[in-house]
């Protein structure tokens, strides 16, 4: 989880990823948000996210995104 809070507040410093929960549901991520955190998880773990995993509660906390990635990396 370490990690994957590093990423967000590098590109999102003035979001408190631990607490929030409805990162996209608030609106509180726009799309620009979104490819660069896709990217960043992409390149720190060498997974891909495919459009299917682009759906809003897989990046509504930092906890989804998480459990996002630790579901790709058990299916590879």
């Amino acid at each position: 989880m370490e990690k994957i809070l590093e990423i967000l507040t590098s590109i999102r410093g003035d979001i408190d990823f631990e607490k929030e929960t409805k990162l996209i549901d608030d609106g509180i991520l726009d799309s620009f948000d979104i490819v660069s955190i896709v990217a960043e998880l992409c390149e720190e773990y060498d997974i891909t996210i495919t459009i299917d995993q682009l759906e809003p509660e897989n990046f509504n906390s930092a906890a989804a995104m998480l459990a996002l990635v630790n579901s790709i990396l058990d299916e590879e």
